[in-house]
């Protein structure tokens, strides 16, 4: 299904560079970390960035994990 929806292979999918229009979602407490690395749209690139960036430049929606974290 990932693979259909957005040319991605599961484990690689970036927001980046979707072939149609979706919605992007970020967990909440990725947004209060000094840095990020996400994939950058092809295998084998990584993006290091602020994380801030994903709600300014992709207008990724903060929402919060209902699993508990191990």
């Amino acid at each position: 299904m990932a693979l259909r929806q957005t040319g991605y292979q599961v484990g690689g999918i970036s927001p980046f560079a979707l072939r149609k229009a979706m919605p992007i979602y970020v967990e909440a407490t990725v947004l209060d970390l000094e840095r990020i690395y996400i994939n950058g749209g092809r295998r084998g690139l990584l993006l290091g960035m602020e994380p801030a960036l994903l709600t300014v430049q992709i207008h990724a929606q903060p929402v919060h994990c209902a699993l508990p974290l191990a």
